[in-house]
């Protein structure tokens, strides 16, 4: 069984909770499906949850470079000088990411309400860019935007593989009955 989940702001990827943080444990799922993988208690969107161990193994393993698809509501106007450094990959915490793709996204439209919302500033602009990775380090693409100059302010993992959100709201999960990878 795959579930394709809809993880709400400030909820952890795991099962129990944690320094005041929600979990997995109040959403409804059926027993002995686990994470196959992880977003920030910050971050928002898809979360894949499986009772196969192989395909999470698979889904966590780098040389199989699944694509992973992000909104990202950065600090200022994202210039596209930005956006090329992030399409070549750039240097964070000495490590250098893999070339992504990359660019600037008009404001979605098709978006909940964060709670709490992010923080406004009447003086400084946000702008969205779109990224997908191969890879997965520990919170990669907020750091990418960060060394290029734009602060993530919200992140939503809108896609894995071949997997969309869709329609699903925070807190939503279906049952996935298309192929994962």
């Amino acid at each position: 069984m795959v579930i394709l989940f809809n993880k709400p702001y400030g909820v952890l990827s795991q099962f129990t909770p944690e320094a005041g943080h929600r979990a997995l444990d109040e959403f409804g799922f059926p027993t002995g499906v686990y994470a196959a993988g992880r977003l920030d208690h910050d971050s928002e969107g898809a979360l894949l949850l499986t009772d196969e161990g192989r395909l999470i193994k698979k889904l966590l393993d780098p040389k199989f470079e699944h694509p992973r698809t992000y909104w990202a509501q950065v600090d200022g106007q994202v210039t596209q000088e930005a956006v090329n450094q992030l399409k070549k990959g750039v240097i964070i915490k000495g490590y250098s990411t893999k070339p992504c793709q990359a660019e600037i996204l008009e404001s979605p439209q098709c978006l909940w309400e964060r709670v709490p919302p992010i923080r406004y500033r009447a003086n400084i602009p946000t702008s969205w860019i779109q990224l997908t990775l191969i890879e997965g380090k520990n919170r990669q693409v907020r750091h990418m935007t960060a060394v290029v100059g734009f602060p993530t302010l919200r992140l939503i993992r809108v896609k894995i593989g071949n997997l969309s959100l869709g329609d699903l709201q925070p807190g939503e999960w279906r049952v996935v009955t298309e192929r994962v990878i």
